[in-house]
């Protein structure tokens, strides 16, 4: 990958992080009236994890970022199909697995860019949402 394709994908998974970060009163508010389904939180946030090592290799993120991504990468594999079949929203509220990798993306956010508290990504629009 070339240099401003490592720094997209910086910037992509550290907004997924800011997401799974946020206090779920603002996660809610993120959603907005759109139905995300779980498993597309799931398969991005994965993918996300998956491609964190090259890009630690090429030093884009340091080791205690992988670490952390690491981290929310098993968390995710640990969440069973059941809980990945449903919306998003409802499963911030049901499911701990959310709060334990709100902990964990809260600790990579604050090493890597010294602030847990970044602003979310934009919001999704219409025609996306994993229907």
């Amino acid at each position: 990958m070339n240099h401003l394709g490592d720094m997209h994908m910086r910037t992509w998974t550290l907004r997924w992080m800011a997401l799974l970060a946020a206090d779920p009163q603002d996660q809610l508010a993120w959603l907005g009236e759109h139905e995300l389904k779980t498993e597309s939180v799931v398969e991005e946030v994965e993918l996300l994890c998956r491609i964190s090592e090259g890009l630690t290799e090429r030093g884009v993120f340091e080791p205690k970022n992988l670490r952390d991504l690491q981290a929310i990468a098993h968390c995710l594999g640990e969440i069973d199909a059941a809980c990945r079949s449903g919306l998003w929203g409802s499963a911030l509220a049901t499911d701990p697995a959310w709060d334990g990798m709100r902990t964990l993306a809260r600790r990579l956010l604050l090493t890597a860019l010294g602030d847990w508290r970044q602003p979310l990504p934009r919001p999704m629009g219409p025609h996306t949402g994993g229907h």
